[in-house]
């Protein structure tokens, strides 16, 4: 048997070991392929950006485990940006797991940053109701936040006494993975109380929100796996979606690679039969 028929039936689990080396190692140690930032990338970036240092950034955990790969990573990016402009940063969630998942991050990031909890953030729990809860802070933060997440009293804390309603908050943004989420805070929070909207959510979901882009009731949005990696890029870091994006452009690659070398001896050994 010549090599070309050799390589031509090589055992399936080589191709899948050579897969799996692509992936793995990308999400150990993140490479950074370069990557064009999408506009509604740059355009939630720019929100941000352009706030005046110190400014209050409320952001709605409404996620869950299930979503967790893909929006968590865009959490960590936004906290990191807001930390690193001073921004006061006030964290809710209208799905139950959200509040978790944020102060995971919020414990990561916040240390970094010398943030102080009470001072520079706070994480204000859940609180089921969705549109009731975002029509409530609209008008009085303490009527359905009288407690954050810990049961110590807001009325208490340094970052809550320049706060009364949405009306004191410079830029809102949602991480949404479905309802309540990036339409209920658009419709209220935007419509009526005519706050900024930045909006983080699944890759099968973006295309939905693109006419709130359009139309100006948002000012930006990231979308996925490949949002987060563009806000990371956009900030200079490696994060998780990072790695993510460059493990998957990678397994493309030698996918692509096996492709091309199987059809090549394809059509040699066609040749040599014919």
């Amino acid at each position: 048997m010549g090599i070309t028929e050799r390589l031509a039936n090589i055992d399936r689990r080589i191709i899948f070991l050579f897969i799996a080396i692509a992936v793995i190692i990308p999400l150990l140690h993140p490479i950074g392929l370069p990557t064009k930032v999408s506009p509604p990338v740059e355009k939630a970036y720019q929100a941000m950006e352009g706030l005046p240092d110190g400014s209050y950034i409320l952001i709605s955990a409404d996620y869950d485990p299930a979503t967790m790969p893909e929006i968590q990573p865009m959490m960590y990016s936004l906290l990191h940006h807001a930390f690193k402009k001073h921004h006061k940063v006030i964290v809710m969630a209208l799905w139950p797991q959200g509040a978790s998942l944020a102060e995971e991050a919020l414990n990561e990031v916040a240390p970094l940053y010398d943030a102080k909890y009470s001072v520079d953030y706070v994480n204000l729990g859940f609180k089921s109701g969705g549109s009731i809860v975002i029509l409530a802070i609209g008008s009085d933060f303490s009527e359905p936040f009288p407690k954050d997440m810990y049961g110590d009293p807001t009325s208490e804390m340094d970052i809550m006494s320049n706060i009364e309603n949405l009306n004191d908050i410079d830029l809102v943004i949602d991480l949404s993975a479905g309802d309540p989420g990036i339409p209920a805070w658009v419709m209220i929070a935007n419509a009526r109380f005519h706050r900024k909207i930045v909006g983080g959510c699944t890759a099968v979901s973006a295309p939905q929100f693109y006419p709130y882009l359009d139309s100006g009731q948002m000012v930006g949005l990231l979308g996925g796996m490949r949002g987060a990696a563009d806000y990371e890029t956009r900030l200079n870091i490696l994060g998780t979606a990072t790695a993510g994006m460059d493990a998957q452009s990678i397994a493309h690659i030698v996918i692509i690679i096996f492709i091309i070398i199987a059809n090549i001896f394809f059509f040699v050994e066609k040749r040599k039969k014919g």
